[in-house]
C-alpha cells in the first residue's frame, strides 16, 4: 500500500513540478492559464459592480465560477503539498505562500462576510502572480537564456549605475527641499525625492512643481539626466547581448574551413562536412 502511494506521489510530483517533461510543462501552462482566466473574470465582475448591483442570476453565475476556480486551486495546492518531498518546506516557500494566499479568498469571505468587497477583488486579482510560473518554462528558450546571461554579466555595471542614480535622487531632492521649501509643495525630504524620481523618469505628474528660477534650472538638468536612465542600461545590455551572440557564432565556427553562420541544429559544416561543436544546452 505504501509502495503504491509512493509511486503515485512521484507521478504527481513529475506532473506538477518536473518541467523538463512535456506533461509537466503542459500542466504548468494549464495552471497559469487557469489563473489568468480567473483574473479576467474578476475584472469583468468588478466592472459590473459590487454584489448589491448584480442581479440574482449574475450573482449565482459569478459565485459558481469563483467556486470552480477555488476548488481547482485548492486541489492543485493539496496535490503540490502532498507530492513535495518535504511538504513543510514547500508550504513556507515563496510559491507555496503565493499558492495558498490566492486559493483562500472565497473561504475568507465565507468565514468573515463583513470582509470588504474591494479588498476581496484586490486579493483575488493577486492570482495574476501565479501566471509567473509560466515564465519558468521559458528557461528552455535559448533567447531567454541569452538575455539572462547578459543581465548576469552586466549586473555589476547595472548595480553601480542605479546606485549612482539613487544617490543623485536623494541629493537632488534635498537641494530642492532647501530651495523651494514647504511653501511651494516640497513639504518633506520624502516628497522632494519623490519629485526628483518623477522628474528623472520624465513622467511629470505635475502635482509638485518648482516655482523659483534655480529650482526650474535644476528640474531641467534632471529631465536631461532622465534620458540617460533609459539609454545607459539599454546600452549596457545591448553590448552584453552582442558579445554573447558573437561568442555563440565563434562556437559554431568550423574548425577546418572556419565557415560561420551555421544553423543552430546543424551537426556538420555546410562547406566541408567537418563535425561542428554543439551548442550549449541548459
Amino acid at each position: 500500500m505504501l509502495r503504491h502511494f509512493s509511486s503515485l506521489r512521484r507521478l504527481v510530483y513529475r506532473y506538477l513540478f518536473d518541467q523538463a517533461t512535456r506533461s509537466g510543462r503542459c500542466i504548468e501552462a494549464f495552471c497559469g492559464i487557469l489563473a489568468l482566466l480567473s483574473v479576467v473574470v474578476i475584472f469583468i465582475e468588478s466592472s459590473i459592480g459590487s454584489d448589491s448591483n448584480l442581479t440574482l442570476d449574475e450573482w449565482y453565475l459569478f459565485i459558481g465560477v469563483e467556486l470552480f476556480f477555488t476548488l481547482m486551486f485548492t486541489l492543485e495546492y493539496i496535490l503540490r503539498v502532498l507530492s513535495w518531498p518535504k511538504p513543510a518546506r514547500y508550504i513556507f516557500s515563496f510559491w507555496g505562500v503565493i499558492d495558498l494566499a490566492t486559493t483562500i479568498p472565497l473561504y475568507v469571505l465565507w468565514l468573515w462576510p463583513e470582509f470588504s468587497v474591494h479588498y476581496y477583488f484586490a486579493w483575488r486579482s493577486m492570482r495574476a502572480i501565479r501566471v509567473l510560473r509560466i515564465l519558468k518554462l521559458l528557461r528552455y528558450m535559448p533567447a531567454l537564456q541569452s538575455l539572462k546571461r547578459s543581465i548576469m554579466n552586466a549586473s555589476h555595471q547595472l548595480i553601480l549605475f542605479f546606485s549612482f542614480i539613487m544617490v543623485l535622487m536623494i541629493a537632488s531632492g534635498a537641494i530642492m527641499f532647501g530651495i523651494e521649501g514647504k511653501a511651494n509643495g516640497f513639504t518633506s525630504l520624502g516628497a522632494s525625492v519623490y519629485w526628483a524620481i518623477v522628474t528623472v523618469t520624465t513622467v511629470g505628474y505635475g502635482d509638485i512643481v518648482p516655482h523659483t528660477a534655480f529650482g526650474r534650472f535644476l528640474a531641467s538638468l534632471l529631465i536631461l539626466v532622465g534620458y540617460s536612465v533609459i539609454a545607459i542600461p539599454t546600452g549596457i545590455l545591448t553590448a552584453q547581448m552582442s558579445q554573447d551572440l558573437q561568442r555563440k557564432e565563434r562556437l559554431r565556427t568550423c574548425s577546418r574551413c572556419h565557415q560561420q553562420d551555421h544553423e543552430s541544429d546543424a551537426h556538420y559544416c555546410k562547406t566541408c562536412g567537418e563535425h561542428l561543436p554543439q551548442t550549449e544546452q541548459k
